[in-house]
């Protein structure tokens, strides 16, 4: 058999063989693609703890309620969406407070508290 007879053979068996043939795909890639694709539908609840308590909650812009419609366990902002969202606490008189928030698939307590604009003041005014 010639060197090159020899290549040839060598080829073939590689093609009809295990190289060109279609393989399965391990169990640990199969269950990554599991999880990416769970990762992708990832939602989450946000319960939020503010002083004051009747603070104003936007959420990408849009009013949700108070701070205290969402300061129990029942009563979570729930969050549908996969990707960060900002969330935005604010009272007039005080500064606003803002955070953005990305789903995880668990609950998270945000503790809010917060400044006023104007120090207050320990005495009383003439």
């Amino acid at each position: 058999m010639s060197v090159s007879s020899f290549r040839t053979t060598a080829v073939i068996a590689m093609l009809l063989g295990g190289c060109a043939a279609k393989q399965e795909q391990p169990a640990t890639v199969a269950r990554a693609e599991q999880l990416m694709a769970s990762n992708a539908a990832k939602r989450g609840d946000l319960v939020l703890r503010c002083e004051p308590s009747d603070a104003q909650v936007l959420m990408d812009g849009v009013e949700q309620g108070t701070c205290s419609d969402f300061a129990g366990v029942s009563r979570s902002l729930r969050l549908g969406d996969s990707g960060f969202h900002q969330v935005e606490v604010k009272k007039r008189g005080f500064y606003p407070y803002t955070t953005y928030y990305q789903p995880s698939g668990a609950r998270v307590t945000l503790k809010v508290k917060l400044r006023p604009l104007a120090p207050e003041s320990g005495g009383v005014s003439p």
